[in-house]
């Protein structure tokens, strides 16, 4: 029976770690809209040095922001393997550690929007207008 014990328990241990690295998979890219920014910004729109400097200040502010809460979702993701480790199931474990997970998630699409929020505010409006087509086409288009 021992045996056997262990071995479920190293089977369940292997799933719960196949689901965090999936759900890292998934995490892991740069959302499209700001990789659509990002090329806009750097390559597309002709910025002064003024533009320039204060969109660097945002995006290093934004990147120690997005650095705590990666921190934040990979302490999540440990915490959803242990659960899932235990309870070999969706119980209630499993289920806090689902929903703190996703606060996390949540707490990063806001900051993000913010983030783009104010680098629109740097832009002249003709500028503007170029950013607001490059999200809007980064938000609708089909994933893949």
């Amino acid at each position: 029976m021992g045996k056997r014990y262990w071995l479920v328990a190293l089977v369940a241990f292997a799933a719960a770690l196949a689901a965090v690295l999936v759900a890292r998979i998934w995490l892991a890219p740069a959302p499209p809209v700001e990789n659509e920014v990002h090329a806009l910004l750097h390559d597309r729109l002709t910025l002064d040095a003024g533009q320039k400097q204060r969109i660097a200040d945002l995006e290093a502010a934004f990147a120690r922001r997005k650095a705590a809460l990666d921190a934040e979702m990979r302490a999540d993701n440990q915490r959803l393997a242990a659960a899932i480790a235990a309870e070999h199931g969706y119980g209630p474990r499993v289920a806090q550690a689902v929903d703190r997970s996703h606060q996390a998630m949540g707490e990063l699409q806001k900051e993000t929007l913010k983030h783009i929020f104010a680098m629109r505010g740097v832009l002249r409006p003709d500028q503007a207008a170029l950013f607001d087509a490059a999200v809007v086409k980064a938000l609708t288009q089909p994933a893949g």
